[in-house]
């Protein structure tokens, strides 16, 4: 086996083919090449567990591997988890990607990663992607003003006659202070833009013959030809098939750089204080200074190229497919700093930030006192725990209480266990001839009990249309979509005849053909176990639209809800048995934080998919405004790719999807022998139970809506025939459930259920032990 162990080099085009590797990973299996899954895509554990114990990068200090002993405790497990792997697999190429492993400073780092991978193959090949230093120090600076950098770029060009830039570069490499946001990866010289230096420091560990450059060329990673870029890193014949091109984000201006920097230096001296900035508020200000303009251009850093210009050229010579990526811009004048416009001062802005600053060093501050006295919740593990996580499982846990993962409640707005005033009732419209208004797109299997409540609910919050797919049901449920539509409330459409790997992914193909989408004015997926809770004005879609006028995409986190002590199937309300729910700040595991998104239908996207629309029209780019459910922008990304909140975008103060992936346990049962609509070939066991059975927070928000929803409801079953298919389908569905508790394999996936009775820290512990999370 041969291992391709990709290095970066950062800001080079890593982030797009770690993305397109993961979307092509069966193709490239059928190949014999796997690209690891030791991350979902950047494979930054890698980085973190052979990185300096001394050396704390941001990194390692944000995701709370900064201790030794959790640092070797991630080291043991990258080590098992490769073994693993190779071994289940057997591939004949093995892919790895950081990029952040180009920045390692220390000879021993890089001996301490040779010696994890060398017990899986001594074929290792070091591959870096690179770029004329001048255009890597300008995208460096970018990124590292907007993590908080606060020298200018003066420094690096003072710089240039070093005799030794890398001697000269990590001269102050050891500053490492994190409450100050101090970390040399951040505030330091990059070092590694002394290509040389850097190819001659790999191949002195990995071996003269085994460092292979590929040019950096932006234009040909944002293409479809990207494909073809991985053939060539990974060395062999590849058929990938087509992926979508994507736009190049756009580089930050020159003045968002000066008022970046500005508030930077604010920041850190409130920091000084002994104020604490978290990254999440720090990134949301320095969307807020953006200004446009044109970006610091790589000529006016010209002085790098000449300093470096010599040493390159042999580098080419052994090399030529970097000729022309490391051939400079043309020269400019020197780089000075751009001046702000419009009467900006940094001051003003972190005077705005000073209140959630206080609030965040108070936090900081409660849980270094409660750590101190032993004091914190989920201090040590339950019983149950104790019995059911896994040794690994029980690693998360301690690491996971000392880290910023740990997840809480103290998010947003805080009086979620008072439903309040009920909302009043609007009777459903009928949009103008020609349009249908605002749509829910849907796909079903075997849900007939559910589905009364969950158009009615829908019907009352503004839902104007549905169009609902279903496949292979035996419960009913097509025949009661049937009779809907010839009530004329919904459009149901037969999607037996899937073909592909998803039914859900084929509806949504079809679904783009229909009338209903093509006219609607906002299209939004979602399924029947999830509720889309509006939670500004009188609770309807019309209200969240006022609150978010230039919105063009409204991501709905998900809010997972567990069985709440329920065990039989009933037909109360899911919306009412239902209130017990996730913590609002829980970013492990990484289904806590999905969404599903509103779309206006401006015709920006051309494909619908499960989470949100794909394929960006780049001409429209600009049109298209995503913002999270507080009614703020997402970042910039998210009109390309991602289906989940991160700490930057999360939000739940306008909307939220209230997320019933289980209902009572029974229902469990019914689910888990049905098995899933989208991912087919995934069983639904006691781990789908212990990842949604969430609860500890109550949340009653929801449940305003109940008066008007038990009034369309009546309306509804006062068609006897549609009374009757609903009354057929809530007995098929109690006859399974009483089956399945029968059989000896279900009563004890029923009876381990019902025991698994966890803390929100130790559901968190079990998922990440799954193999399911970077």
């Amino acid at each position: 086996m041969r291992i391709v162990l990709h290095i970066g080099l950062p800001r080079c085009g890593a982030e797009r083919l770690q993305a397109v590797m993961d979307e092509t990973r069966g193709a490239l299996a059928k190949a014999g090449v796997i690209y690891s899954g030791l991350g979902r895509q950047a494979h930054t554990r890698l980085y973190m567990a052979v990185s300096d114990p001394g050396h704390v990068d941001p990194l390692r200090h944000a995701r709370g591997f900064a201790p030794a002993r959790a640092q070797a405790a991630l080291h043991r497990r990258v080590a098992q988890d490769l073994a693993a792997e190779v071994a289940h697999a057997a591939p004949q190429v093995l892919v790895l990607s950081a990029a952040q492993l180009a920045t390692l400073p220390n000879a021993t780092e890089l001996k301490r990663l040779h010696a994890l991978l060398a017990p899986l193959s001594e074929d290792i090949e070091v591959v870096a992607h690179v770029d004329e230093p001048a255009r890597l120090l300008a995208r460096h600076y970018d990124a590292a003003v907007r993590a908080g950098r606060r020298a200018p770029l003066s420094r690096e060009l003072a710089m240039a006659g070093a005799d030794n830039w890398r001697k000269a570069a990590l001269a102050d490499w050891n500053r490492i202070d994190p409450q100050r946001m101090e970390f040399p990866e951040i505030q330091g010289v990059p070092h590694w833009i002394d290509l040389p230096t850097l190819v001659a420091r790999w191949a002195r560990v990995f071996g003269a013959d085994r460092v292979r450059l590929r040019p950096y060329d932006p234009a040909r990673f944002a293409s479809a030809e990207v494909t073809a870029e991985i053939a060539a890193m990974v060395g062999r014949d590849l058929s990938l098939g087509t992926v979508d091109a994507v736009s190049l984000p756009a580089r930050p201006s020159a003045e968002t750089l000066a008022r970046g920097r500005a508030l930077n230096m604010v920041f850190g001296k409130l920091m000084e204080t002994g104020r604490i900035v978290p990254r999440a508020l720090q990134g949301r200000f320095m969307e807020a200074v953006e200004i446009a303009g044109d970006p610091v251009a790589p000529g006016t850093l010209a002085a790098l190229s000449d300093r470096f210009a010599p040493d390159l050229a042999p580098l080419v010579a052994d090399h030529p497919a970097i000729a022309e990526a490391l051939r400079p811009d043309a020269p400019l004048p020197a780089w000075q700093e751009a001046g702000t416009t419009h009467g900006f001062r940094a001051t003003q802005y972190a005077a705005a930030a000073l209140p959630q600053i206080e609030a965040a060093t108070d936090e900081v501050r409660r849980r270094a006192a409660q750590a101190r006295t032993g004091d914190t919740p989920d201090a040590r593990l339950g019983p149950v725990a104790e019995k059911l996580l896994s040794p690994r499982a029980k690693e998360n846990f301690d690491h996971l209480r000392r880290g910023r993962f740990a997840p809480h409640n103290r998010l947003g707005f805080a009086d979620e266990d008072v439903a309040g005033v009920p909302f009043t009732e609007v009777r459903p419209r009928t949009p103008p001839p020609g349009q249908s208004g605002n749509v829910i797109v849907g796909c079903m299997k075997n849900e007939a009990p559910y589905i009364l409540e969950w158009i009615a609910y829908h019907r009352m919050i503004g839902v104007d249309g549905f169009l609902i797919y279903t496949n292979d049901c035996t419960d009913g449920t097509d025949a009661l979509l049937d009779r809907l539509a010839e009530l004329g409330l919904v459009q149901h459409r037969d999607n037996s005849d899937w073909t592909g790997s998803s039914p859900q992914q084929h509806a949504l193909n079809r679904a783009l053909d229909e009338p209903i989408v093509r006219n609607a004015e906002w299209v939004i997926h979602t399924d029947v176990d999830e509720f889309i809770n509006i939670r500004c004005g009188n609770g309807r879609l019309e209200d969240l639209f006022a609150r978010v006028p230039e919105a063009t995409n409204i991501a709905m986190t998900w809010r997972l809800f567990g069985h709440n002590g329920v065990r039989t199937l009933s037909d109360d309300l899911v919306i009412d048995l239902f209130d017990d729910a996730a913590p609002k700040y829980c970013p492990k595991p990484h289904t806590a934080w999905g969404f599903k998104t509103m779309t206006r239908n401006i015709g920006a996207y051309g494909k619908l998919s499960c989470h949100r629309p794909n394929q960006l029209d780049p001409a429209l780019r600009d049109q298209v405004h995503w913002v999270n459910g507080s009614g703020q922008p997402m970042t910039e990304r998210y009109k390309d790719k991602g289906w989940r909140s991160d700490l930057k975008t999360i939000g739940y103060d306008l909307v939220q999807l209230n997320h019933y992936a289980l209902r009572s346990a029974e229902s469990f049962l019914v689910k888990r022998q049905r098995g899933r609509a989208l991912h087919v070939d995934r069983s639904i066991g006691i781990n789908y139970w212990v990842r949604m059975d969430w609860g500890g927070y109550r949340d009653v928000t929801i449940k305003r809506n109940i008066p008007r929803l038990r009034a369309e409801m009546a309306r509804l079953f006062e068609d006897p025939e549609l009374a009757r298919l609903h009354a057929a389908g809530l007995d098929w569905h109690r006859a399974k459930a009483r089956n399945l508790r029968a059989t000896p394999e279900f009563r004890a996936l029923y009876d381990q259920a019902l025991e698994a009775r966890l803390t929100p820290m130790e559901r968190v512990a079990f998922a990440l032990s799954l193999g399911m999370e970077s």
